[in-house]
């Protein structure tokens, strides 16, 4: 079963208060117990968020989507579970020839040019 967001995300007793006392929190505030990665101004909203992509795109497309998976299927392991599948997936994308690109690229002090293979 899974387990409710919020606690996962915030921690049992942060939650606990939130919820149970109907209090209404600022940005700054969700952003200080985790609630939220980031605030940004509404102005820069557009451009954070353009920044945030493109240094995603940067990385290999195959090590991103893993990483992506391993983070959603790994939060409803346990942690030796989580372990395992996060050494699956290091396996799998150390087989690659991203991964073989990035290595050389960063020993290089070269930008990777990643094919998703």
């Amino acid at each position: 079963m899974e387990q409710p967001r919020l606690p996962r995300l915030i921690g049992k007793g942060r939650a606990a208060e939130l919820l149970l006392t109907g209090a209404a929190i600022d940005a700054d505030e969700a952003h200080r117990i985790g609630l939220v990665n980031r605030v940004v101004s509404r102005e820069r909203l557009q451009a954070e968020t353009q920044e945030v992509l493109q240094e995603i795109l940067s990385h290999s497309p195959l090590a991103v989507k893993l990483t992506w998976d391993a983070i959603h299927r790994g939060s409803n392991l346990t942690v030796e579970e989580s372990a395992l599948l996060g050494a699956d997936y290091f396996g799998l994308v150390a087989s690659t020839e991203d991964f073989r690109e990035g290595t050389k690229a960063f020993l290089d002090k070269t930008p990777p040019r990643f094919t998703g293979r």
